[in-house]
């Protein structure tokens, strides 16, 4: 039997759909910290069912520091324009392109791999897959652009 305070408190601290929530909590007898890493796994799963589908939506997103001197752009895709318009995929394009200016990547897969400068416990992929998570559907970053001003 599935503890419904459990369900709604693990979806509101993860913002995970309420489905998976609810398989975790019944993997786990709502068990939330174990639902909490359970997630982690079905989220790799959902990772990679939808990896090869197509992300033709997103959006483009710039970040100046504030001494002017170094600047970036990134180009944040997703499947729907629905999602490339939610709060949160733009504060997620927002946070990338602040990664991408604060420390130098030679490309996306090397940004991926990078330690998030919010929370060095995770690394930048570990966001894309939570987006992918949250909002269902394929999100990917495509390309990065960092300027240092006189180089």
């Amino acid at each position: 039997m599935i503890d419904y305070a459990k369900l709604k408190q693990l979806r509101e601290e993860t913002g995970v759909s309420y489905a998976l929530c609810k398989k975790a909590l019944e993997e786990t007898s709502n068990n939330l910290d174990e639902a909490k890493k359970k997630l982690i796994s079905l989220g790799a799963t959902k990772v990679t069912e939808k990896a090869s589908r197509t992300t033709s939506e997103g959006g483009i997103f710039a970040y100046v520091h504030h001494n002017r001197k170094i600047a970036s752009l990134v180009e944040l895709l997703c499947e729907t324009d629905f999602v490339a318009k939610n709060d949160e995929f733009l504060k997620l394009g927002n946070e990338i392109a602040m990664q991408v200016a604060s420390i130098p990547a030679k490309d996306v897969n090397e940004l991926l791999k990078q330690e998030y400068i919010r929370d060095p416990s995770r690394k930048v992929n570990d966001l894309i897959k939570e987006a992918v998570l949250k909002y269902g559907e394929n999100v990917k970053v495509n390309r990065i652009e960092r300027w240092t001003l006189g180089y």
